[in-house]
């Protein structure tokens, strides 16, 4: 995403003014370069240490999957999707550092050609992965059919959700004359509408679970009756383990445990190249902490800041928040097939407040939703933060601000946790009887898009504060988070 422009201000000798104050800081306030360096550096340490968790819970999810093709069966399969679960614990966090032209988003640090799409695009192109059910609600064209694709299925011309229903071996799994390798997967989100994503965590968590169509009463449904598939007990899909127990070379069963062997290696090696982007001695690393200029200083804490606005604002509360809650639609929340979206919103949540503060305790290796000393905490963090550079440039005012839009976001967000975790993942939340003026306001959904529009106001006030331009790209969605009740 194109880095919006950054105001300067006046230079003067070995520091940096910063053009602005608050409500303790009436004058002028000058901050050093050290201080800045201590920020970058802790920045950069953050995304090191969580991209090498990513990389490293990716490879236990490849070591499930194979015990998995080894052995199909209940035990094997759940731990594989547990696998995949704690995997999403690191990689979350790091969501923060996109929208910078940063190793995720681009590989020369100045065109979007970086490996964020592989990763981590959604929604998935289901219907040319493998068979699918379909419905006229939540699983029509608009969701699981594709204007084109390069993987072979349908000529690489449109797949509509009528021709996989009539079909259902019109996909990559279907169609053995489609050679499933690493090249195939490459060709990912190539439409113009960018719904034929075939590669990266979430074509795993398809494979794994299959579609969300569960109901309250734990049968699994045709596909028809969407405003009942919702499951409040067991969540996600619920694909069975037959569809894995090969009977001969190539059958379905053994494409299926191909296409997850192949995916999962380009995971893992996608993000090690994002991961090597942070390493020390790194050009991208080296450039992003290297200050010669107080422009320098000015655009690395821009860059910062705006990864930080952009994801609350846009990212998070409008494309993987409010399209899914204003528009009822299943099928665009994050993690539909796993009912892990909840897990989403706070990981990438959480990812904003490692980055003002400067901290990164680890990851959930227990999934239990706390970060402890029963967690992986081998690469924890706890550095210089925007916190920091505030408090030591008087503006505590603002930092207060801040602190306190940041736990706001926590508030609301642990409440969808808790609620996943009683029974009533995202995809209950967004039920229309849920949206009714008796209980939206009561909503954790619609209040942690609240929250994150606000928290959005208050990083762009850091920004002002310091004379850094927008840090808010407006056109990171078309929805109006200020009302997350309006469709988008």
């Amino acid at each position: 995403m194109k880095l919006t422009q950054l105001a300067a201000c006046i230079a003067a000798s070995s520091l940096l003014i910063a053009c602005g104050s608050d409500d303790d800081n009436d004058s002028n306030e000058s901050y050093s370069n050290p201080q800045v360096q201590k920020v970058l550096n802790t920045n950069a340490d953050i995304a090191l240490a969580a991209y090498s968790d990513s990389v490293d819970t990716a490879v236990k999810l490849k070591e499930a999957l194979k015990a998995f093709r080894e052995e199909p069966k209940d035990d094997t399969l759940a731990a594989a999707k547990t696998a995949w679960l704690v995997a999403r614990e690191p990689y979350g966090q790091t969501e923060v550092y996109r929208f910078r032209n940063s190793p995720i988003d681009s590989t020369n640090y100045s065109d979007e050609d970086g490996p964020e799409g592989d990763i981590n695009a959604w929604p998935l192109g289901e219907a040319l992965i493998d068979y699918v059910k379909v419905n006229t609600t939540d699983f029509g064209d608009d969701q699981v059919g594709v204007t084109a694709n390069l993987a072979g299925v349908n000529g690489n011309g449109a797949l509509t959700a009528a021709q996989a229903e009539a079909n259902q071996d019109n996909n990559i799994i279907g169609q053995s004359t489609i050679t499933i390798n690493a090249d195939l997967l490459g060709d990912t989100a190539t439409a113009d509408d960018e719904h034929d994503v075939i590669a990266g965590y979430h074509a795993i968590e398809f494979l794994l679970w299959g579609q969300d169509l569960n109901t309250t009463n734990q049968a699994v449904t045709d596909g028809t009756d969407r405003d009942q598939a919702v499951n409040t007990g067991s969540m996600g899909g619920q694909r069975p383990v037959s569809d894995f127990v090969s009977t001969q070379p190539g059958d379905k069963a053994d494409r299926r445990h191909q296409y997850l062997e192949v995916a999962v290696d380009k995971l893992i090696a996608d993000l090690k190249q994002v991961r090597d982007g942070w390493a020390e001695g790194a050009v991208y690393r080296t450039k992003f902490t290297t200050i010669n200029s107080q422009a320098d200083a000015n655009q690395r804490l821009a860059e910062i800041l705006t990864g930080m606005g952009t994801l609350s604002e846009g990212e998070l509360a409008g494309e993987r928040m409010q399209i899914a809650y204003a528009g009822n639609s299943q099928e665009d929340e994050h993690s539909c097939f796993s009912d892990n979206t909840h897990r989403d919103v706070v990981l990438n949540a959480l990812g904003v407040a490692n980055s003002y503060y400067g901290e990164y305790k680890g990851y959930d290796s227990n999934l239990d939703g706390d970060i402890d000393a029963d967690d992986n905490t081998t690469r924890a963090v706890n550095g210089y933060g925007l916190d920091d550079l505030l408090a030591d440039t008087q503006r505590s005012a603002l930092a207060a601000e801040m602190h306190a839009a940041l736990q706001a976001t926590k508030t609301a967000y642990t409440k969808i946790d808790q609620s996943a975790r009683d029974g009533k993942p995202f995809d209950v939340l967004i039920m229309p009887e849920y949206h009714t003026d008796e209980n939206k306001a009561d909503n954790p959904v619609r209040q942690t898009i609240a929250a994150l529009f606000a928290q959005s106001i208050k990083i762009q006030d850091i920004a002002d504060a310091l004379s850094l331009g927008d840090v808010v790209d407006e056109g990171a969605s078309e929805c109006n988070t200020q009302n997350p009740d309006s469709e988008c």
